[in-house]
């Protein structure tokens, strides 16, 4: 009997790693930061994350028996996108959000391209850009991580759910706040000191960093998800180029633009540490599928989705472009491959 053998282009490797193992190991490491946020934000946190993962997993598992495909669950992937569509998604939506969420993520931004490794866009971003412009009122309201209390001008007040209650737009909203009502008419300019000191414990670099502040599920504690990050890079499911090129854009165009009245006085800290910035540059601009494969390319990957993130954040109607952003560079991928393509070895230039 002849042996058949099969023929295919170098380079020859063999490795353990599999699509499924990569997949739970990622899951593994975002357990931390969803531990957080029902910490955080209550039990209802971890039903939104369950629905969220349910719905990606029969959504996938539905689509591949109906068209008469290997039904491929078991790899992780449409667990991983539930996780993360999740994640970006405010504690008080109702639980049918994210299930509507997870079918679009799964359905359209990932089965109808031919499954993991064809789509390109992020799927669980997809799913949320979704949500966002279809129920916004819905998708823009967030509950304060813990009620918080204080006083202006001598008037007692006590918040515990504020429209975008998160740290990049809280400011707004308390000063909206204050503008609003009438009990404030005439009273003493240090009315804006106390401003500044009920509003502190929202925005402290040491809230920010932990995740006692507003915001969605899985994206407020930037120690837990750093965490997660870390152990992604130690087993360089992930590297440093992407991440570290989003989120130094954001630091320096922040510090540039992003002061109240100068420029070159914004906090870095604050910027960096708010917002889906942590969660989106090592969990989601790094998804395999969707970033580019050479070392220029990631690069610039980073550095545009940077640019796009800070442009929205200044001067966009929407406090938060971590989700756009990434979505505009999943497009340019091809293109930044290609520009960037390495040279051939001993290949002469015409």
């Amino acid at each position: 009997m002849e042996k058949k053998l099969f023929v295919s282009s170098s380079p020859h490797i063999t490795d353990r790693e599999s699509v499924a193992k990569i997949m739970f190991t990622v899951i593994a490491a975002l357990v931390p930061a969803g531990i957080g946020g029902v910490y955080f934000f209550g039990p209802k946190a971890l039903w939104v994350i369950l629905v969220s993962v349910l719905a990606s997993v029969a959504t996938e598992a539905v689509i591949q028996i109906l068209m008469k495909k290997p039904v491929t669950v078991g790899d992780g992937s449409a667990i991983l996108t539930g996780i993360l569509l999740a994640f970006t998604i405010s504690v008080q939506v109702p639980l049918w959000i994210p299930a509507v969420g997870a079918f679009f993520a799964i359905a359209v931004g990932k089965q109808v391209f031919g499954g993991l490794g064809f789509n390109p866009m992020n799927p669980a971003l997809l799913g949320r850009a979704f949500l966002l412009a279809s129920w916004p009122d819905y998708m823009i309201r967030f509950d304060l991580a813990r009620p918080r209390g204080g006083h202006l001008a001598g008037i007692p007040i006590n918040i515990d759910g504020i429209t975008e209650a998160t740290p990049l737009n809280v400011f707004r909203q308390l000063r909206d706040i204050y503008s609003n009502t009438t009990e404030f008419t005439g009273v003493q300019p240090d009315v804006h000191q106390q401003i500044d000191t009920l509003t502190s414990s929202y925005t402290s670099i040491k809230n920010l960093f932990i995740g006692d502040v507003g915001g969605c599920i899985g994206e407020t504690s930037a120690l837990l998800l750093l965490a997660g990050a870390a152990f992604l890079m130690y087993k360089r499911y992930i590297g440093w180029k992407i991440p570290f090129g989003y989120i130094g854009t954001v630091a320096l165009l922040s510090w540039i633009f992003g002061g109240k009245t100068d420029l070159f006085s914004g906090n870095i800290l604050f910027f960096v540490f708010s917002g889906g910035l942590i969660l989106g540059a090592f969990y989601m601009a790094t998804d395999m599928v969707t970033s580019p494969v050479t070392f220029r390319g990631r690069i610039l990957f980073g550095i545009g989705c940077g640019v796009i993130t800070v442009l929205i954040r200044q001067v966009g109607g929407y406090p938060e472009g971590v989700c756009y952003s990434i979505l505009l560079m999943n497009l340019t991928v091809p293109l930044l491959d290609r520009w960037n393509r390495p040279k051939v070895f001993g290949k002469v230039k015409k």
